[in-house]
């Protein structure tokens, strides 16, 4: 199971507010997710799966299109085991009836719903440890990044975690 770095920064709890109290949150570290094409995702379906990428590509890139013709004819698009993409609108009210128009909408979106047979947990939190939709998390520290550039060993040999426990690493204010 891949592990997802994390890293803690410092705001206000009311963004804005100087008044408001500091607090501490963690967030995804930059730069280390990567971005999946249909093409990248196409070798993946292939290298554990008997279809070709040019088979999976195909398929992916007319599932978009047919898709995006049913979001345009304002349906919902159900994808089992995913979750269900559907469109919204933003339009200001006004007080005359008459001056309610479809002139008016400002913004269309498009949004997901995600499946409950999707729904992602923290494997340090979860009540079942290892299962298939838990993600591990890692707290990025100076101490650790000084400590792992010659190492490697924060347990990234794809052996799982090494018994670690927690999946964080010690907080180094403590």
């Amino acid at each position: 199971m891949a592990t997802v770095t994390v890293v803690r920064y410092k705001r206000r709890k009311r963004l804005g507010d100087d008044k408001s109290p500091m607090m501490y949150l963690l967030k995804p570290k930059a730069g280390e997710s990567k971005i999946y094409s249909i093409d990248s995702l196409a070798q993946e379906i292939e290298s554990i799966g008997s279809l070709s990428v040019e088979d999976v590509s195909h398929v992916m890139k007319s599932f978009v299109r047919a898709m995006k013709k049913v979001l345009v004819a304002g349906n919902k698009v159900k994808v089992d085991g995913l979750g269900i993409f559907y469109t919204t609108l933003t339009c200001p009210g006004v007080e005359q009836e008459k001056d309610c128009t479809v002139k008016n909408i400002t913004r269309i979106n498009l949004r997901f719903k995600v499946d409950n047979s999707l729904r992602l947990a923290n494997d340090s939190t979860a009540t079942t440890r290892g299962g298939d939709n838990n993600m591990m998390f890692e707290l990025y520290t100076d101490k650790k990044s000084a400590a792992g550039d010659g190492g490697g060993g924060s347990g990234d040999d794809g052996e799982g975690d090494g018994g670690s426990g927690g999946g964080e690493a010690p907080d180094p204010a403590a």
